[in-house]
């Protein structure tokens, strides 16, 4: 197993995360390297080191730093770091806010620096409140040992430099993941999704240049800055370096937050780190990155590495490294309309796909589990999910679609064995319907939400009251 860093003090007997401890490990040493650069040499390292994004796009950290403006550019920069770790499955970035503070309060000011951000807001869900008390705890022992909010000596710029760090409590919405939403929600407006382009490094928080980090992401920054970029290579793959924090949970023997190299393959985290899957039972079905990343089958799992690329390979994605194990006895229709019922309730509903399509998905799901689905169901499934791909302002939408697509394609049978026999062959009981007062069983005949086209290449006709789903019988 490769070198650990993350949890390192974490892992510590006793250790309590606080300034004298994290200071005695030492905490702080790269902020001191960093101010002793220039911004742009900062950047420069991270970008050698390969590190990318653990928020869920896995975009190279260092080169989106060097799309902020020129330091001609007199307009004040932030840092916004999201925080709000929305995404069903994923439980990691609480784990290094509540146990190790100053590793990320580290790691923000670094990021800060580097980008030559005016202030640092790290956006917190609202359910965190663990989380944001640490952070507060961490941030006024930094300011009062004169890290946070007094002027620094940087010889970088032959001068000084301040730092200002706050935290920022959102509502618990799934869209303020998103980074513009966050971002909107920040300053105090709805959470909706902002077109892009303009793109926050030009038009941001306030309509200022912004660079919005993942905390796993920066957390990463203050321990490239003390023992080089080489050393980071060392560990992961060579398109995916570094390690990463593996939440993994569902039907094994030992879920929690586990530290392991990107590139490890998915089945000895599942057999050997996370103790196996639970009761004696086979293994039927992963969910390899949090829930937008779908479910896989046990023979593609058996082989897959989980990194960018081997995910991809696989035909899901990295995400969060959020892992959810399903063991055989789990129905996967039922998995998939809990799914889709968390999405029917987080859109914001900006995007007619997004907001119709995560309906329709709901409905039709609910319906099949119940034992009264039709014979097109599964169809109109995928022609739904195809018309809310890459269409929405946000990913919300693709999100949705991607695990009832998977879904379809390796577990079709059951989707269609629980139409043929009218019920759920797990012994299921029924699942309430989720209605919002505008799809319902009813009129479920009516959407419009569906392209003719997509409908056409699905099979599905449709005449003058058949466009999306199936009339009823």
């Amino acid at each position: 197993m490769a070198e650990k860093y993350l949890l390192t003090r974490i892992e510590t007997p006793g250790y309590g995360g606080s300034l004298r401890e994290y200071t005695a490990t030492g905490g702080y040493e790269a902020l001191k390297l960093a101010l002793a650069k220039k911004p742009e040499e900062v950047c420069g390292i991270v970008k050698d080191s390969g590190l990318r994004g653990r928020g869920g796009a896995g975009f190279p950290t260092g080169l989106k730093w060097t799309f902020m403006p020129p330091a001609t550019d007199p307009r004040p920069r932030y840092l916004a770091v999201n925080a709000d770790e929305s995404e069903p499955g994923t439980c990691k970035d609480r784990v290094l806010m509540e146990r190790d503070p100053h590793s990320v309060v580290e790691g923000v000011m670094i990021a800060a620096y580097a980008i030559r951000a005016k202030a640092a807001y790290i956006y917190i869900r609202g359910e965190y409140r663990a989380s944001k008390a640490a952070l507060d705890r961490a941030i006024a022992e930094a300011r009062a040992a004169g890290l946070i909010g007094k002027p620094l000596a940087s010889s970088g710029l032959g001068g000084e430099v301040t730092l200002q760090v706050y935290t920022h409590v959102g509502a618990g919405a799934y869209i303020c993941g998103e980074e513009t939403a966050l971002m909107e929600s920040l300053e105090g407006k709805r959470g909706h999704p902002r077109p892009k382009p303009p793109f926050p490094a030009n038009f941001g928080l306030w309509g200022q240049p912004t660079t919005v980090n993942n905390i796993e992401t920066v957390t990463n920054v203050p321990y490239i800055l003390t023992r080089g970029p080489q050393w980071f290579m060392t560990m992961g793959t060579k398109a995916s370096p570094g390690n990463f924090l593996c939440g993994i949970s569902g039907h094994v023997n030992r879920p929690g937050v586990y530290e392991v190299p990107l590139g490890i393959k998915a089945k000895e985290i599942i057999d050997q780190i996370a103790g196996g899957v639970w009761k004696g039972r086979k293994l039927k079905a992963l969910i390899p990155g949090g829930s937008s990343s779908g479910f896989l089958p046990a023979p593609i799992v058996e082989t897959m590495v989980m990194d960018h690329d081997g995910t991809k390979a696989a035909g899901s994605m990295f995400g969060t490294g959020a892992m959810i194990v399903l063991d055989e006895t789990t129905c996967v229709v039922r998995a998939t309309k809990v799914l889709c019922q968390f999405y029917h309730h987080e859109t914001c509903g900006q995007c007619s796909q997004c907001r119709e399509g995560c309906a329709w998905l709901d409905q039709i799901c609910t319906r099949i589990e119940n034992g009264d689905g039709h014979a097109s169901d599964v169809t109109a499934l995928l022609a739904l999910a195809d018309g809310m791909r890459s269409k929405t302002i946000c990913a919300l939408s693709d999100a949705a679609a991607i695990p009832v697509q998977l879904a379809v394609q390796h577990f079709r049978a059951e989707f269609e064995q629980h139409i043929a026999e009218r019920r759920c062959p797990f012994g299921n009981r029924k699942m309430e319907i989720h209605h919002d007062g505008l799809h319902d069983e009813s009129h479920i005949h009516n959407t419009q939400s569906v392209h003719t086209d997509v409908l056409t290449l699905h099979g599905i006709q449709h005449g003058d009251r058949v466009v999306g789903a199936a009339r009823r019988a």
